[in-house]
């Protein structure tokens, strides 16, 4: 916290008194601001584990002390450092509770969590392991399932984007979470082929489509779907080769390509 002597913390008064009455004075609010973002700046570092978090929670605490400017009353005798940092502190800790969260959880969760990380350090300290679910509870004096549901809840305090980079191997560049667990996906052609076989299927006879579904999709040679169709191997072979060859007629070089037969 800001030390002032006599003099400097009257003079700051004077400032707030003038900024109270013209608060769309920007020189004036710039001028408190500047006295004040060194304040502002420990305050949410404190409360950030990252820069981008510190970065949101410092223009948060400028909220919070804007606030705290328009609100001091000098003649309380308090100082303006005592009376702004609850405010900004409480302007912080309400942002995280409401806005930090990647999901929706209940309120509940989100002012039960720091309670359970706090006293689940503070049972580690004193018993020199960490402590279970039952010992939290009884601390905290809440349940079980309500200590279990916070811990499993607070995994979605923050989501990784797909494009969260990690550091690879020196030279190598970096690797995000999206070559990790992304691949691409064959899906979309093989419904794409089966559509476009369907249709070609349209241009063959009853007896042609039958050679090649026996050959094909049931795995059967020439010879056996001969059998089944009360032909040759010879005939059921022309048929098949006649069959192939109108539908390499009808699809273009992209198209489905036939597998040779047995």
């Amino acid at each position: 916290m800001l030390t002032k002597s006599l003099p400097q913390q009257n003079e700051i008064h004077q400032l707030i008194i003038a900024y109270q009455k013209c608060p769309d004075d920007e020189s004036l609010q710039n001028r408190l601001i500047s006295q004040y973002k060194n304040l502002i700046g420990s305050l949410s570092g404190k409360y950030s584990d990252h820069r981008e978090t510190r970065e949101d929670l410092y223009q948060v605490g400028m909220v919070g002390l804007i606030s705290a400017l328009k609100r001091y009353n000098p003649s309380f005798g308090r100082s303006f450092e005592s009376f702004a940092v609850p405010t900004i502190v409480g302007e912080i800790k309400r942002y995280i509770r409401d806005k930090t969260w990647s999901v929706h959880v209940p309120r509940r969760i989100k002012e039960l969590s720091p309670r359970v990380r706090k006293i689940s350090e503070e049972l580690t300290g004193s018993l020199q392991r960490f402590p279970d679910i039952r010992e939290i509870a009884d601390e905290l004096g809440e349940s079980e399932k309500e200590i279990l549901e916070t811990m499993e809840m607070t995994h979605s305090y923050r989501a990784l984007s797909v494009d969260s980079e990690f550091e690879n191997n020196p030279g190598k560049g970096t690797t995000t979470l999206l070559d990790l667990v992304g691949r691409p996906d064959q899906g979309y052609e093989r419904v794409h082929k089966k559509m476009m076989l369907e249709t070609a299927f349209q241009i063959l006879s009853k007896q042609e489509k039958e050679v090649l579904l026996f050959t094909y999709y049931d795995n059967l040679s020439q010879k056996e779907a001969g059998e089944r169709l009360g032909i040759s191997q010879m005939h059921a072979s022309r048929i098949q080769r006649r069959a192939l060859d109108k539908l390499r007629r009808f699809l273009d070089s992209d198209g489905v390509m036939m597998p040779y037969a047995r």
